[in-house]
């Protein structure tokens, strides 16, 4: 009995001695993150206060420019910029477009100023804290200190004014991200009993006709208010408009521009501030309040909002220079933001038929940069939260075709509306991955159809005739070239999850259209070019032109070329062999290219000849050396785009961060490996960039990778100390855990990788 007792408490130590060194490694991922870093010139990141995942995004705005000024401020925040204009609730991590920037608050104090141009404030960086979870200033005009925080759909703020001076906020419903006139096309605000102000506005921006409402509470009593509607209606509205009392007897106002001011006195204490975000109703809103926020606990909700991203963040350990840890951890805190809750406490969500619908036992989520994100943030959440996050969007993604006015699954979403930004339909690769990957938790069956619905689909961008003649011609679409290949990719995973789930006719439709990227493939110059209707190459060609007239988004036939990652083996095969193809990316790396030929194409940023870091298509390139049997040349590459492309600093993104892919890609490339196909449960071995990693599977189960010895080149791999002689990685194989270690040294290993039944999957060298 006494044996036993000791041992009872040598195992309760044991387990408070790594439930210790698991807080500490999450306290030590949560010091490492820098909200700063992407908030310069190029990431379009912002540094305010979100939960992972979370519904409000509440940050400082320096800037609304007029639509067609107002790239550089996607995310409201730019570092150069020196002064705030006030802290709105919705913000774009990292987007290339955007919108947003919802309920814009304001502290004043003094006369109570109503124009932007009046209550902005100048601010230093010396005043500014910025942590996950945590964003706080000092406003230099009113002499206010600004703290924020969140929860899920709420943003907590809370604002320390000077003693003697009178403390006032503005609300201002007319702010907006990409604004415009006439963007606003409705709101509306109303006092209710005991303080509580809720309200409304309606945009016509990216996404058409989207509507948020708000629910609002402080905790100091009122003063005053004073509602100003500064965009009046046509005399024909009138009686829509001004002050009146409705049922309820209550302050109410509404019209297209309105801004409100709250008066609260002198303050001996500072004041909180709770506002939460619906999609729904100002019901929902105020619901979204009452559950997620009580007494005005700042303090606790930045405790809380600390806690969620320390379990988040602890789920991958790094062990390198701080400078790597703080480009890796900020990465993930990047990567865990998007997509986003989209839905009310009670399930409820707008859906992209612009109706109301009830989710049970799964929650809503939107924000799906699909062009993006495809790639490799989602392929890192099917690793870190497959049970929770990937089911709950492959629900949302299902629920969004079935409630599309258009039948198809979304394109670029947002609040649950369709933006109809960016070519493929890349949220088949996204399901096909899934389903691959064994995450279960919704209707295979409704996936599949709504894959293929979407496939099918003749009206989107080219898709009939590219059904009809194996390509998108260019005297039809200047993006022809792009969306063939991108095409292409897409229906090769409905392949996959067609094959897997016994659907014989399906994956035969789409294995052949899954090979007409060769339809624009020219074997004469090397290189993808756009074909005309009358099935002959454009001329003249120029595989550098980028831009409008090109045939590509975002991008040229030298990225585009290379962009078959179901089909490789078939590249190389056209291109004459494994050295061809080694030629033809070195030739791209090593280009002389002077940037500013570019500068008036849309993201083209981060170039190393031409390769484009910047752009998601340029992503996958480096890997494809292994492709050839010469994973050394990734190697080289791979440290090449690292230590050129990511710094931990403000200005560290070269491109922006769409929606966490860019972060992504660091992560993967950081711990060794990268999904450079999504469908084919493959991750492509390059090199580690730090020391050790962690990663701690939602199975339980714990990956340790391990980079041991010096130098820039792999000399072996080894998996749980068998030798790995393949220059890839199975899915089933990272969840199974144990130890992947590098040995490096500092000269190229030709043979590692070299024979062509040790290279990634290719449909041209593979059958089902």
């Amino acid at each position: 009995m006494k044996s036993l007792l000791v041992r009872s408490v040598v195992l309760m130590v044991c387990l408070g001695g790594i439930a210790g060194a698991q807080s500490v490694a999450q306290t030590a991922a949560f010091r490492s993150v820098d909200p700063m870093i992407g908030t310069g010139p190029d990431g379009h990141t912002f540094p305010g206060a979100v939960v992972p995942f979370g519904m409000v995004q509440l940050s400082p705005d320096t800037e609304i420019k007029p639509f067609k000024q107002s790239y550089k401020w996607a995310a409201g925040y730019r570092y150069e910029d020196s002064s705030i204009l006030g802290f709105s609730h919705t913000h774009f991590s990292g987007a290339g477009h955007s919108d947003l920037g919802d309920v814009l608050i304001t502290p004043e104090t003094g006369e109570v100023k109503l124009e932007p141009s009046d209550y902005r404030s100048t601010f230093q960086h010396q005043s500014e804290t910025a942590e996950p979870g945590y964003y706080a200033v000092t406003l230099d005009t009113p002499q206010v200190r600004a703290e924020l925080t969140a929860t899920t759909r709420v943003g907590v703020h809370r604002y320390t004014f000077p003693s003697d001076k009178p403390a006032h906020l503005v609300v201002d419903l007319r702010s907006s991200i990409y604004n415009y006139a006439g963007k606003v096309m409705w709101s509306r605000v109303r006092l209710r009993e005991g303080g509580l102000v809720t309200g409304m506005r309606e945009t016509r921006g990216w996404a058409p006709a989207r509507q948020l409402y708000f629910a609002m509470r402080f905790s100091a009593p009122l003063n005053g208010h004073l509602f100003r509607n500064v965009e009046p209606l046509p005399q024909e509205y009138l009686g829509f408009s001004g002050v009146r009392r409705d049922a309820t007897d209550v302050p109410f106002k509404e019209g297209r521009g309105l801004v409100a001011a709250f008066d609260f006195g002198q303050l001996a204490r500072p004041l909180v501030v709770e506002v939460a975000l619906s999609t729904v109703s100002e019901e929902g809103a105020i619901a979204n309040l009452n559950a997620e926020v009580k007494g005005f606990d700042f303090d606790g909700m930045r405790a809380q909002a600390r806690a969620m991203w320390e379990k988040e963040l602890g789920r991958v350990e790094f062990s390198g220079t701080e400078a790597m840890k703080k480009n890796l951890y900020t990465a993930l805190y990047h990567a865990l933001m998007a997509p986003s809750t989209a839905m009310d406490v009670d399930g409820r969500y707008r859906g992209p038929d612009e109706e109301v619908h009830q989710a049970k036992n799964w929650e809503f989520v939107s924000t799906f940069s699909l062009w993006d994100t495809y790639r490799a943030e989602q392929p890192l959440m099917t690793l870190l939260q497959p049970e929770e996050r990937t089911n709950n969007l492959v629900r949302s993604l299902i629920a969004s075709q079935q409630q599309s006015p258009y039948g198809i699954l979304p394109v670029w979403q947002f609040a649950g509306l369709e933006t109809w930004c960016m070519i493929g339909y890349h949220a088949v690769p996204i399901l096909a991955d899934a389903y691959r990957k064994s995450i279960r938790g919704y209707d295979a069956e409704a996936a599949l159809n709504a894959m293929v619905v979407s496939a099918r689909y003749r009206q989107y961008e080219g898709v009939g005739e590219y059904i009809d003649r194996g390509y998108v011609p260019v005297d039809h679409d200047d993006e022809s070239a792009s969306e063939t290949m991108e095409y292409a990719f897409d229906d090769w995973t409905i392949a996959q999850m067609a094959h897997a789930m016994g659907k014989k006719e399906i994956e035969q439709e789409f294995t052949k259209r899954a090979a007409y990227w060769r339809n624009v493939f020219d074997a004469k110059s090397g290189f993808v070019r756009p074909r005309l209707a009358d099935g002959s190459f454009r001329e003249p060609f120029d595989p550098a032109k980028a831009g409008n007239g090109s045939g590509f988004t975002e991008g040229n036939a030298w990225q585009y070329s290379w962009y078959q990652p179901q089909d490789e083996a078939g590249l190389i095969q056209l291109l004459g062999g494994d050295d061809k193809l080694i030629q033809k990316l070195d030739a791209m790396f090593d280009a002389k290219v002077d940037p500013k030929q570019y500068a008036d194409v849309e993201d083209i940023a981060g170039m190393i000849g031409q390769y484009i870091h910047g752009n998601e298509p340029s992503h996958h390139l480096a890997y494809l050396y292994a492709y050839a049997g010469a994973p050394w040349r990734t190697q080289e590459r791979l440290k090449q785009i690292v230590e050129s492309q990511y710094r931990p600093a403000p200005d560290g993104l070269v491109g922006n961060d769409d929606l966490g892919q860019m972060s992504a890609w660091l992560l993967f490339t950081s711990m060794g490996f990268y999904p450079v196909a999504p469908g084919s449960n493959e991750y492509v071995l390059g090199r580690p960039f730090v020391d050790e990693t962690k990663l701690h599977l939602p199975n339980g189960k714990t990956l340790r990778i391990v980079k041991e010895g010096s130098g820039d080149y792999v000399g072996g791999v080894s998996l749980n100390r068998q030798p790995l002689t393949r220059v890839f990685l199975r899915h089933d194989e990272l969840l199974a855990g144990g130890e992947l270690r590098f040995t490096m040294q500092s000269t190229p290993n030709k043979e590692f990788g070299r024979a062509a039944s040790a290279r990634p999957y290719s449909m041209s060298t593979i059958t089902h």
